[in-house]
């Protein structure tokens, strides 16, 4: 497989919420852009998208063992260094969290040496655009209006499958890898652009495996962007990390004037009389979201998360939800159809103990049950009252609901909250092409994302 020289990046996204993310840093930078959910052919690229500036796939390896990584996630990753772009990035959430069990970045990062044989590699979590910062290798995140240690944050401490106790990305990884990794901090980056490349080379003569960038402001996000865009520049680059990658580049290139420097702009999100939603969802934001739609006439179904987990019952459960949910959608109402309102609704713990029971399999299947559920009901109401525009909110669970619904692409079309964009969406059923669909992380976006979404003035 070989691309144009117009190509500059491809990436692999490890959930879809986090991957519409990446798209939308591009996008947002007048880059096009298309993000799809399998690799698509040189033939087929050349033939419907000539012009593409960078390529994206979304993938599911955020909830994948490192097993499932080998067989799933690596020819993918060949797939996309075989484009030849100068930068092949392994896309992650920017709150980097995983274990050495489920979304295990470290292995990811021995599948491209190994596969690859790339090295070494830029690591780069920080993304002030969406307020996530790395300082002498420390992250923070913001929730709300505050901002938190990694380890302290009132999310991602508790999350449900990869809770994150460390906050320093060093051991973070060294828990899940044996590779090098080396630090280039905040005052290493600091000052002008040849003393900053002298302290660089530094670091990559003692020859680090993974070199992990600091990042706290729009300064040192332009500067990071540049040191990893040198080195794609010498020869083939594998960064792994979040949209900060993106961000950066982006901030290097209008600087150097390789893209104009005026932003690209975006038409209105245009106002939808009804709007679907699904929610995988267990972060704080998410419930004060569905909280806000439940008081500005969005009708709120709660799903039987436990029930939809059982083999025996989870068809007659999900065509019940369904035929709640259509029956509001035809009385003219908004629906929200949502798994849990929190971190600490009963529900989570509950679930996971019926999957862990033996009866639905095992606990770590949760997002892939029921985001496979939420996916197929979703699609049997859009096919049922031809709604054109849908949110799925939850990073595990929409990568599994988003492969339901029929699409094999998807490009920004409006923005609504940075990391959360309204897209449309590619499909060979003429019924689903240009559908518009929002991918929401659990953290993303205001209380009243849902009303934007639905175009609310």
């Amino acid at each position: 497989m070989a691309m144009g020289s117009n190509l500059l990046l491809a990436f692999y996204g490890d959930d879809f919420t986090g991957s519409t993310d990446a798209m939308e840093a591009l996008a947002v930078s007048g880059l096009r852009t298309v993000l799809f959910l399998s690799p698509p052919t040189p033939e087929f690229l050349q033939q419907r998208f000539p012009d593409l500036r960078c390529i994206g796939v979304a993938g599911t390896s955020r909830a994948m063992s490192p097993a499932e990584m080998d067989a799933q996630l690596e020819p993918v990753l060949r797939e996309l260094w075989s484009l030849r772009a100068p930068l092949t990035h392994y896309k992650v959430c920017s709150t980097f969290d995983s274990s050495p069990e489920v979304g295990n970045i470290g292995h990811v990062a021995d599948m491209a040496r190994r596969a690859l044989n790339a090295g070494p590699m830029s690591v780069l979590a920080g993304a002030p655009p969406l307020r996530r910062y790395t300082i002498f290798g420390n992250h923070f995140a913001a929730a709300g209006d505050d901002v938190f240690r990694l380890d302290r944050h009132p999310t991602m401490s508790r999350h449900p499958v990869t809770p994150m106790h460390e906050a320093d990305l060093r051991v973070h990884l060294s828990r899940q890898t044996q590779a090098s990794i080396g630090l280039m901090s905040l005052p290493e980056l600091a000052g002008d652009e040849g003393s900053v490349d002298v302290r660089h080379a530094r670091k990559l003569e003692s020859k680090p495996d993974l070199l992990l960038y600091d990042c706290a402001d729009d300064t040192s996000l332009r500067m990071v962007g540049r040191l990893i865009w040198q080195q794609a520049q010498r020869a083939q680059h594998f960064a792994i990390g979040s949209s900060g990658v993106e961000y950066a580049l982006a901030a290097h290139w209008r600087a150097s004037g390789e893209i104009p420097a005026a932003r690209a702009t975006f038409k209105p999100v245009a106002p939808v009389s009804q709007l679907l939603v699904v929610s995988g969802s267990a972060s704080p934001m998410t419930a004060a979201q569905i909280q806000w739609a439940s008081e500005h006439g969005f009708d709120c179904i709660r799903a039987p998360t436990e029930e939809l987990c059982r083999p025996q019952g989870m068809e007659t459960t999900a065509r019940v939800l369904y035929e709640r949910a259509q029956s509001s959608l035809s009385a003219g109402k908004s629906v929200v159809v949502y798994t849990a309102a929190g971190p600490d609704d009963p529900s989570i713990r509950a679930t996971r103990e019926t999957l862990a029971t033996g009866s639905g399999g095992s606990s770590g299947n949760t997002a892939k049950t029921l985001g496979t559920a939420l996916g197929r009901i979703a699609r049997d109401l859009l096919a049922r009252t031809g709604l054109r525009r849908v949110v799925v909110a939850g990073g595990d669970t929409s990568s599994y609901a988003t492969q339901e619904l029929g699409l094999y692409g998807l490009e920004m079309l409006a923005e609504l909250t940075p990391g959360a964009p309204l897209c449309r969406g590619y499909s060979e059923d003429p019924k689903l092409d240009g559908l518009e669909i929002a991918l929401k992380g659990g953290q993303m976006g205001k209380a009243d994302y849902f009303g934007m979404a639905r175009g609310d003035r």
